[in-house]
């Protein structure tokens, strides 16, 4: 599917939609996407900064998807694990940038050759307008060589 596309879809998606998370831009090859939240009265906490959960939720599935993207059908990718600090109030409008670059793709490809698991961990700071970290986000993603794809039936 083209990036562009799947931008447009994953911004309707209900659990981003409803949260006012969106995606203004994903790389046409998948190596980056660049999501962000907006502070309005349906996100906002009890002292009026950004829900917690909103902010996790714009972390949650992105580094899944690009790796879904730019390793193809033939992989079994799934987010496995998430820890996130609360490093400060977010207002505003607040941002994350997710990157998948060559090396850790060629890693995971290398890893994940005969069939094992590979667990990859990403580390993404959600910043505010001003490019001061709110939250520090630690991903592990699961990731395998479908069994098909290594001639094992």
């Amino acid at each position: 599917m083209k990036a562009s596309t799947f931008r447009r879809l994953i911004n309707l998606w209900p659990p981003f939609l409803f949260t006012g998370i969106r995606s203004p831009r994903i790389a046409p090859d998948y190596r980056e996407a660049e999501v962000e939240l907006r502070l309005r009265w349906y996100n906002r906490n009890y002292v009026g900064t950004h829900f917690g959960g909103s902010l996790f939720a714009m972390t949650d599935p992105w580094y899944m998807l690009l790796l879904m993207q730019r390793l193809g059908k033939d992989y079994l990718v799934w987010d496995q694990r998430a820890v996130i600090d609360f490093v400060a109030p977010g207002k505003g409008v607040v941002k994350a940038l997710f990157k998948v670059d060559d090396a850790t793709l060629e890693e995971i490809v290398a890893r994940t050759a005969g069939g094992d698991k590979y667990l990859p961990e990403f580390h993404i700071d959600v910043v505010d307008e001003a490019g001061q970290v709110v939250a520090r986000v630690h991903k592990t993603v699961y990731v395998r060589r479908k069994r098909r794809a290594r001639g094992e039936g």
